[in-house]
Order: structure tokens, then C-alpha cells, then sequence
């Protein structure tokens, strides 16, 4: 079946950057936004979306695909009010940073048909600020889309094949894994650095407030290493509460780093510390 509409829930930052990443890569088809009104207003203004609706159950109607771009919580809400109530041929999908509790929500939903229903997505893609207004339709160029097949899912079939066509078409490479090694990988990767950053962006404000001198010496490293702590706490909540014990165990792991640094600072231990390091890159 061709894809002829998909109904976006959520055309904030992410939803609204793949509405226009669409018309950009040439989707013929219809883009219907589900979203508060004043934020579809401003979509429909961007051209990203061709109609839009505050109620889920009519922004999907008509629709082969539905992307869930929403904080986690509101897509395990979405799949326990609307998903059963979508019609058995569409396809739900979504772009949530934690997989497990979601892909629990789905099979509890859709039963044995949960892969036929739904594919798991997280397109590791974003930027500090959120909000339509922050829309890009480049947003996903060069950008990982992962997703996590459930057991028996060919992802690459049917309609999923054909919308991660479209993600292809939007720059992205597709990446799958297993839930579980999905949530722990984007626990290090992801997760891990935005608490560093709005830990080193608290501390630091906590110290000096906003001494001016703080503010006109403050480099490179300082603006690299705390750009990402201007993300909303909205959004990450919901990751916290999906994926507590990954992140602790990631926050622990680096709680015993910095306190070995700390305890040889003046030691050659401090050289090989950034020996490792530097092996990162």
C-alpha cells in the first residue's frame, strides 16, 4: 500500500522538522498535524503540514502511517487511548529516546499484532531548543533513525519498508537494535551527556550567578559543553522516568571517573586519564 497521508502528532521540533523534511524529499502525499491549535496555526504558516487537528482520533483518520513525536509519556498515553482505535492497516510509529517501556505499552495494546502495528523509531536528531519554530527540514541529514524490531518484525516490509524509505530519502540512515541494548547505548550516549551538561550549567550558575567577568572569559569549551543544558525539562523527564536505572548506572560510572581525576590531579595517573581519552576520538 502507498503511503498517500500521515498524521504527525506532535509538530514540535522533531514532528515539525520530518512534516518539512517530507515536502522537501518530494512526499506527494497529505501531512495532517495533531498538536495544541496555535502550534498547528504556525505549521500550517511554515507549509509543513497540509491540515492538522487537536483531536487525535481525527487527525489520524484517513492516514497509512501516524508518527508519534511527542515526550515518551505522551506516546505510551497516545497508544493506550487512540491505538485501538486506529484502523488495523495503519501504521503507528514513533520517535521516542527510551524504547522499552514503549514497545511493553504497544504489545499490551496491539497483542499479537504488535508488529504488524507498530514500529519502534528514535531519530537521533535534535537541538537544544524545542518548538515548531525550531523546525528544520535538514534536521535528519546524516542523522541515525533508529529503530527496535520486535521479535518476527521485518521492519523493511510493507509499510514500515516504505516509511523508512522516507527517511532515507531524508538523509537519515536507518540503524536497528534491540530494545534493551538501544536503551542502555542511548543511556551513554545521549542521556548521560545532557545530565553532565545541565550539571555543570547548574553548579556553575550556582557559584558565580551571573558575574559578568564568568560571562566574557567563558570559551569555547564552556558554551560546547553546556549548549545542551537549554533543553527542556519537559522532554526529559519522561526519559529519566523510562530509563532510570541505564542512566544511574551511566551517572555512577562517571560519579568514580571524575572522583579518580579529582584524587590525581597531581599525579601521572592524570596523563593516562587523558590518554583514554583522547582515544575516543
Amino acid at each position: 500500500m502507498a503511503i498517500q497521508q500521515i498524521t504527525i502528532v506532535g509538530t514540535g521540533l522533531i514532528g515539525g522538522s520530518f512534516a518539512l523534511a517530507l515536502k522537501k524529499h518530494g512526499f506527494g502525499g497529505r501531512v495532517v498535524g495533531c498538536d495544541r491549535e496555535p502550534v498547528l496555526a504556525r505549521a500550517r504558516e511554515m507549509g509543513a503540514i497540509d491540515a492538522g487537528s487537536a483531536e487525535a482520533s481525527e487527525a489520524i483518520t484517513g492516514s497509512q502511517v501516524v508518527l508519534l513525536a511527542t515526550p515518551v509519556g505522551a506516546i505510551i498515553d497516545f497508544l493506550d487511548r487512540v491505538g485501538p482505535l486506529a484502523p488495523p492497516e495503519t501504521l503507528i510509529t514513533d520517535a521516542g529516546s527510551t524504547k522499552a517501556e514503549i514497545v511493553e505499552r504497544a504489545r499490551t495494546v496491539f497483542g499479537r499484532k504488535a508488529a504488524q502495528r507498530f514500529l519502534p523509531g528514535h531519530p537521533m536528531a535534535g537541538k537544544e531548543r524545542s518548538g515548531i519554530e525550531q523546525a528544520d527540514g535538514d534536521l535528519f541529514r546524516n542523522a541515525v533513525w533508529l529503530v527496535t524490531p520486535q521479535p518476527g518484525q521485518n521492519v523493511e516490509e510493507g509499510l514500515s519498508g516504505e516509511f523508512l524509505g522516507l527517511v532515507r530519502k531524508m538523509g537519515a540512515r536507518v540503524i536497528a537494535l534491540e530494545v534493551e541494548r538501544h536503551d542502555r547505548l542511548c543511556a551513554w550516549v545521549s542521556h548521560l551527556p545532557q545530565m553532565l551538561a545541565t550539571a555543570l550549567a547548574a553548579t556553575v550558575v550556582e557559584e558565580f550567578g551571573n558575574d559578568p567577568d564568568l560571562l566574557a572569559i567563558g570559551g569555547r569549551a564552556l558554551r560546547e559543553m553546556t549548549r545542551i543544558a537549554a533543553s527542556p525539562y519537559s522532554m526529559w523527564r519522561d526519559i529519566a522516568l523510562t530509563n532510570s536505572q541505564n542512566i544511574e548506572e551511566a551517572l555512577q560510572r562517571l560519579e568514580q571517573r571524575l572522583a579518580h581525576i579529582r584524587e590525581n590531579l597531581k599525579s601521572p595517573e592524570l596523563k593516562r586519564e587523558f590518554e583514554r581519552g583522547n582515544k575516543f576520538r
